[in-house]
């Protein structure tokens, strides 16, 4: 299997950049190590917005003007997906706790969130309320998914400690899901963003930003 290939490999703004998302003209990166969220000019490579996350940024997406972001909360690290207002910074109001207090990275289809939990191997689909709605087995752990053209593109790995990492095609629409293994991920990468034309991750131990395309 081929390797991905990069087009960019840029510094974070901020140490250990964990959760990303696109928006439609700017970059959203999350920063486990300030617990803040940094709005990037993909074009001039420099910080236009940043706010202060309750907890630590670990998953991300956009949901029409505004995102919603996977934030890891007091010592037990409980997870609950809270709403972040560009302009306005976060929301106190609205929070949706993750199932069973867990989950790493977040999607939305255009009708509702869908959140990965890594060490289950699941993708679970939910409503409002946080309640499942939809549950997808995936053959990995699951560090980044995105939701492109009515199909999740996941970065998956058996060994979390290795550089054997995947882009993986997940088609769920019309019975069971179609798993495709797209191109290989040469670095421990986490979280997934699509810009229409390239995808974006983080190699968040070396501190940088990545775009590249299968």
């Amino acid at each position: 299997m081929h390797d991905v290939n990069e087009s960019m490999r840029l510094p974070s703004p901020a140490p250990r950049p964990q959760s990303i998302a696109f928006d439609g003209e700017r970059l959203w990166m999350g920063s486990i190590e300030t617990s803040r969220v940094y709005c990037i000019d993909p074009h001039q490579w420099r910080v236009v917005e940043e706010d202060k996350a309750p907890g630590k940024p670990w998953g991300m997406t956009v949901v029409g003007d505004e995102l919603r972001v996977i934030c890891g909360e007091g010592d037990d690290d409980n997870r609950l997906i809270r709403r972040l207002i560009p302009g306005h910074g976060f929301k106190t109001q609205d929070s949706i706790g993750c199932p069973d207090g867990t989950g790493s990275q977040l999607s939305y289809d255009g009708v509702r969130l869908y959140v990965s939990q890594w060490y289950n191997k699941v993708i679970l689909g939910i409503d409002e309320r946080g309640k499942v709605t939809r549950t997808i087995e995936v053959p990995r752990g699951i560090c980044g998914q995105c939701y492109v053209d009515e199909a999740f593109y996941v970065i998956t790995t058996d060994d979390e400690e290795s550089d054997d990492y995947f882009l993986m095609k997940a088609s769920v629409n019309g019975g069971a899901p179609k798993f495709q293994d797209v191109a290989r991920v040469p670095f421990a990468a986490r979280a997934l963003a699509y810009d229409g034309s390239r995808f974006w991750t983080n190699h968040r131990e070396h501190n940088e930003i990545v775009a590249f395309t299968p």
